[in-house]
């Protein structure tokens, strides 16, 4: 079982590569790739076939997946991506800040 150190709909920050300091939420997460899919980074261009008759066809613009190792978690009140560590409320484990202990 592969695990990630995000889920969807997390916000993350891209920490190396092309859009290395883009800010946005996890729409997709494919574990057994080690892929994550953020909300306006990694945009690449698709051509398009129409699908069904009436339907245009052209050339889009999509999020594309990228490694999960190139994304780090997104703390609001470091203002900056941090590592994460667990921590036990009652009976339910909640990802906190390492650095200022906030959750995530």
């Amino acid at each position: 079982m592969n695990k990630l150190h995000v889920k969807r709909d997390d916000t993350v920050i891209v920490i190396s590569g092309d859009d290395k300091g883009v800010k946005g939420k996890v729409i997709a997460v494919s574990p057994d790739e080690h892929k994550v899919i953020v909300e306006g980074a990694n945009i690449q261009t698709k051509h398009m076939k129409p699908r069904r008759q009436g339907e245009t066809g052209g050339i889009v613009k999509v999020e594309g997946a990228m490694h999960a190792d190139k994304v780090a978690l997104y703390c609001s009140k470091c203002g900056k991506g941090v590592r994460s560590t667990i921590k036990v409320e009652g009976d339910k484990k909640v990802r906190v800040c390492s650095k200022c202990g906030q959750k995530i």
